[in-house]
């Protein structure tokens, strides 16, 4: 084999080696690299910006429903799950790409903070931006508990 097929081979391997930059950092997600790769809802504005997802429920059961949603979808695994956080690694469909996804409960901003990056290459075609628009409109968080009519307490 020619000595600079083989090293084109290992390099190519060793990009999908590399160590994602995932977590919290100071109790965020990390910020989005340079590049066109990523998209994130933190910081709150800039090129790889896209909005948190929003719920009108409770805090801590809306972010049980997405943790739910989430292991009913096909070629989602969990590395984490915290009570606040959660790690997610998609697959592509066809050539097996592994992207990173992550979500950070705002219980005060009522809101969940996303990153979805991905692990080769530095533009993605906009495939991170369509996977949370994706989850953003397919996943439907609980209602807010209606209040008992006037009087009644509720209780049987």
């Amino acid at each position: 084999m020619d000595k600079r097929f083989g090293t084109l081979l290992l390099a190519l391997a060793c990009i999908g080696c590399r160590s994602p930059q995932v977590g919290l950092v100071d109790g965020r997600l990390n910020p989005c690299a340079s590049g066109g790769n990523c998209v994130s809802s933190e910081p709150a504005q800039g090129k790889g910006h896209i909005e948190p997802l929003s719920f009108p429920g409770a805090p801590r059961e809306s972010f049980d429903h997405l943790a739910d949603y989430l292991a009913e979808q096909k070629r989602v695994l969990f590395v984490r799950r915290e009570p606040d956080y959660i790690h997610t690694v998609f697959i592509s469909p066809h050539l097996r790409f592994r992207d990173d996804v992550e979500f950070r409960l705002d219980a005060p901003g009522r809101r969940i903070h996303v990153r979805s990056a991905s692990r080769v290459g530095f533009y993605d075609f906009g495939a991170n931006r369509r996977r949370i628009e994706a989850i953003r409109n397919s996943w439907e968080p609980p209602a807010r508990p209606q209040a008992p009519p006037s009087g009644e307490s509720g209780d049987p």
